[in-house]
């Protein structure tokens, strides 16, 4: 099983992942968390990106999923194939060459979870904090949706609190672990 939060940056997708993997470790799940890659690209990224930064970004998601699937039974991603080609395309267009792997990739996910704007985004000292930029990817990225035809579970901005919730019961996963639990509810 695969899970990816997908959205434009400073959307809170980081905090879900954490928040999702403890609660299917608490369902004593053997997981990975694939953190977001382009924090670590030596490339430009933002609104300087180029092809070369969105394309060592793309292919690394890809095989930091391939190594965490092939040791764990889920895997929780911090941004999918799809969101990371929007900042591509974004500042590109739409790269023909690039498609089929995109749209192929796709299919390696469970859920695709849309997590929308619902803040201006924060400096943490690598993200762009303009708020045109971030309505931008994030536009670039339901059209990307649309266009692939691919299904998200798409969170609201009203409801937050209740986001990791949905994103469980959407997995349809038991609520309890087998076993006794150390965190009781």
């Amino acid at each position: 099983m695969k899970i990816a939060f997908i959205g434009t940056h400073g959307v809170g997708k980081t905090t879900l992942c954490y928040d999702l993997a403890a609660r299917l470790k608490r369902l004593d799940y053997s997981l990975d968390v694939v953190k977001e890659v382009a924090r670590e690209c030596p490339l430009p990224i933002n609104q300087e990106t180029t092809y070369s930064a969105q394309a060592w970004i793309l292919h690394t998601q890809i095989a930091r999923e391939l190594e965490a699937a092939s040791r764990h039974e889920v895997v929780v991603c911090d941004r999918s194939v799809l969101d990371n080609y929007a900042y591509l395309v974004h500042k590109l267009g739409r790269i023909a060459a690039l498609e089929p792997l995109v749209a192929q990739w796709l299919t390696s996910y469970t859920l695709l979870v849309k997590v929308p704007i619902w803040q201006a985004p924060a400096d943490d000292g690598v993200r762009d904090v303009a708020e045109a930029f971030q309505r931008g990817v994030d536009s670039t990225l339901d059209d990307l949706v649309a266009s692939f035809g691919v299904e998200v579970l798409a969170l609201r901005p009203t409801e937050t609190a209740s986001w990791t919730t949905r994103v469980v019961g959407a997995l349809q996963l038991p609520s309890r672990a087998h076993q006794e639990s150390l965190f009781p509810e």
